[in-house]
C-alpha cells in the first residue's frame, strides 16, 4: 500500500474506541486552520460555534445540516433544525493541532501537516465506546470532511 492510499483511505481504528481519519487537503495550512477554527468557515462544512483558542475555554458546536447544501436541503420528518454540543478546548498549537472535548463520546484532535501545496489533516476521535456510535461518528466525519475538501477547492458541495 502506498502513502497516498493510506492518507486517502477510510480511516482506521487505532484501538477499540479510537478512530483516526487522514485526508490530503488543498493548502496552504493557514487557510485550512481557518476552516477548522473560524465559526463562519467551519459552518460551511461542519458546525458553527465561536472558539476562544485557549486551553480550557468552553464553546458550543451548532449544527444546521440542512444549510450545508445549495440550495438548503430538506430535513427528514421529525428531525430538528439544529443540534448543539457543548465542548471545551483541551490543546491548541496554532496551525498544527487543535483538541477539544466532544460531548459524551470523547475528545477530538485535528492535526495539520504541510506537504508542499497540500496539507495532511488527521482527525482523531477518542473514547467512542459504543460500536453503533463509532459507526455514526465515522460516517459523519467522512461526509463532513468531503464537504471540507469541496470548500477548500472552492466547489459547492452537494449542489442540488
Amino acid at each position: 500500500m502506498n502513502d497516498r492510499m493510506k492518507i486517502d483511505g477510510f480511516g482506521e481504528l487505532v484501538d477499540t474506541n479510537t478512530l483516526r481519519i487522514t485526508r490530503r487537503l488543498p493548502g496552504p495550512v493557514d487557510r485550512v486552520w481557518a476552516y477548522l477554527t473560524d465559526s463562519d468557515l467551519r459552518s460551511k462544512w461542519l458546525a458553527a460555534g465561536r472558539m476562544d483558542l485557549k486551553v480550557g475555554a468552553p464553546f458550543e458546536f451548532v449544527w444546521r445540516n440542512n444549510e450545508l447544501t445549495d440550495p438548503p436541503g430538506e430535513l427528514p420528518e421529525g428531525a430538528s433544525e439544529e443540534h448543539r454540543l457543548e465542548s471545551r478546548i483541551t490543546e491548541v498549537d496554532p496551525q498544527r493541532s487543535l483538541s477539544f472535548t466532544w460531548g459524551g463520546t470523547g475528545g477530538v484532535t485535528f492535526e495539520l501537516e504541510p506537504d508542499g501545496d497540500e496539507v495532511v489533516l488527521t482527525v482523531i476521535h477518542r473514547r467512542v465506546t459504543e460500536l453503533s456510535t463509532l459507526r455514526g461518528v465515522s460516517t459523519g466525519w467522512h461526509v463532513h470532511l468531503d464537504m471540507l475538501v469541496a470548500r477548500l477547492r472552492e466547489m459547492s458541495p452537494f449542489t442540488v
